[in-house]
């Protein structure tokens, strides 16, 4: 989320540790101008300087640690260290749905999906219902999962529909990020439980509630008007025109997405005509269940996992390490793979070598969008070391506040600061924790969700999901700001508002 964010980037205890045990290298002031200065440099270098945005992160961080009094060794090891800890983690999800998302489309299922999804509701309906995936999709998905596995339809759907890019994806993505700040087994929402010793039945009910109307407004309402702002076609999304070979990873001619007129003209004709075309001679159809299966069998297998964990208290359970191996985002993601290998490849008559050459040609499109995701995670992770977070904590430690207020402007500041929702979320639990012993059991739910949603605020170039959503939907840097950042600050206020409104019934 981010989202997006960057959130899951900053999930690990040594991520959020250096907030609260490493002293500052500079004082308060200076490490703000350093933060500023830091952020300023990338959108300059990327805007105005037309850098490349992988150089432009590194350089970024470079002003940002030499502001700080960093130590030249210490921004480099910051730097590398966020960078190789998103690209061990967010790189292998962004390659595996990847392949995913390519053989949906070879195989046919893609179009199968979008052709029965979109008959169903028709396309004023479309926006609605990929909100409500997205949301069914993001209870138990981390938010980098969900992307991967939902922009390739997302594109698919705008492109073979004639709708405009932003009306599909901003629901899309409203869904994921609402259900990834606010509500459990995400790992924000189920650390700021146990730091607040929250009830998480009550969390996980106030957070439904809160987040259906959250992703009705920043979802399907708002993007009319970002449609107005950013109006973007499915052409322009990178993996349509990014990669090499006859067709890309979602089935577009490679190029300026101009010269493929067959895709656009099929963009106008019946979507019955979809399924049809997409099976060759000697091939078989593939089935809406298995397509779906397909798409949904990384979320079921993380959702028994995040189950298990409730249902099993004992972690040394046979069934709880068993679970736990096949919930991890890179393991089901795998099997997802393989599922997809064997029953959308081999089971459509693709045969070994065009499913194994199907897999690989999915690979270079991405090969940017990693690099520059896992920059933005090094970013992140030079503002984390060098004290960024613990001025602002220090700072709101002194102010008097209402609980539900605290959480939510400190949550809002160290997510503009460091870019991390969960670290944003964590150091923000950390801070009101003092107070649960004064709030009611219902309040005391309130309050992890009033800083879940400040932790989703306004995500800019610090965060990798900023990169992520711009990459895959091929966006300028403003663009993004004018959609995913809007988006994301709607998700905070208004589910924050909603928070406050429940606590004067509650």
């Amino acid at each position: 989320m981010g989202t997006l964010s960057a959130a899951w980037l900053g999930a690990t205890t040594s991520t959020a540790a250096p907030m609260a045990d490493t002293p500052n290298y500079a004082g308060n002031g200076q490490l703000v101008v350093a933060c500023i200065v830091g952020i300023l440099a990338v959108v300059v270098l990327i805007t105005v300087v037309k850098l490349h945005p992988f150089l432009s992160l590194m350089l970024g961080s470079a002003v940002l640690g030499a502001i700080a009094t960093m130590p030249p060794g210490d921004i480099v090891t910051s730097f590398t260290n966020g960078f190789g800890s998103t690209t061990g983690s967010v790189g292998l999800l962004i390659a595996l749905g990847a392949m995913i998302g390519k053989m949906l489309e070879d195989s046919g299922g893609a179009s199968k999906i979008v052709a029965t999804m979109v008959g169903s509701v028709g396309r004023g309906g479309l926006p609605w219902i990929m909100a409500l995936i997205a949301g069914v999709l993001g209870l138990p998905l981390f938010f980098e999962v969900g992307v991967v596995l939902l922009v390739p339809v997302v594109i698919l759907v705008a492109s073979r529909t004639g709708l405009s890019l932003m009306k599909v994806g901003i629901p899309a993505l409203a869904g994921l990020s609402v259900l990834h700040g606010l509500v459990p087994p995400h790992p924000g929402p189920l650390t700021a439980i146990g730091l607040l010793k929250a009830d998480l039945g009550r969390t996980l009910i106030f957070g439904i509630i809160i987040a259906i109307p959250t992703v009705i407004i920043a979802g399907p309402v708002l993007a009319q008007l970002v449609d107005r702002w950013v109006p973007k076609h499915a052409d322009t999304a990178a993996l349509v025109t990014a990669g090499a070979g006859p067709r890309n990873a979602l089935g577009g001619r490679a190029g300026t997405g101009t010269e493929d007129s067959e895709d656009t003209k099929a963009s106008e004709r019946h979507l019955g005509d979809l399924e049809d075309e997409a099976v060759e001679p000697g091939r078989r159809p593939v089935r809406f269940g298995t397509a779906i299966l397909a798409i949904t069998l990384p979320v079921l297998l993380m959702l028994a996992d995040a189950i298990t964990k409730i249902v099993v208290s004992d972690k040394n359970a046979p069934s709880r390490k068993i679970f736990d191996l096949l919930g991890n985002p890179t393991v089901a993601l795998l099997i997802a793979v393989l599922f997809c290998y064997f029953f959308l490849g081999l089971g459509s008559g693709m045969g070994r070598e065009r499913s194994s050459n199907t897999l690989g040609a999915s690979l270079p499109p991405v090969a940017g969008i990693i690099l520059i995701v896992a920059a933005g995670g090094g970013f992140k992770q030079t503002l984390v070391d060098a004290g960024v977070g613990n001025v602002i904590r220090d700072w709101a430690t002194g102010v008097h506040f209402s609980a539900l207020l605290l959480g939510w402007l400190v949550a809002v500041l160290i997510r503009l600061g460091t870019g991390s929702a969960t670290v944003a979320t964590i150091t923000a639990a950390g801070i009101v924790g003092p107070l649960a012993s004064t709030l009611s059991t219902n309040h005391l739910a309130l309050l992890v969700l009033a800083v879940g949603c400040g932790s989703l605020f306004f995500s800019h170039v610090n965060d990798a999901g900023f990169w992520l959503v711009k990459e895959y939907f091929g966006l300028s840097v403003w663009e993004t700001i004018k959609s995913w950042s809007v988006m994301e600050t709607v998700i905070s206020v208004v589910g924050f508002a909603l928070v406050l409104l429940a606590s004067v019934f509650f």
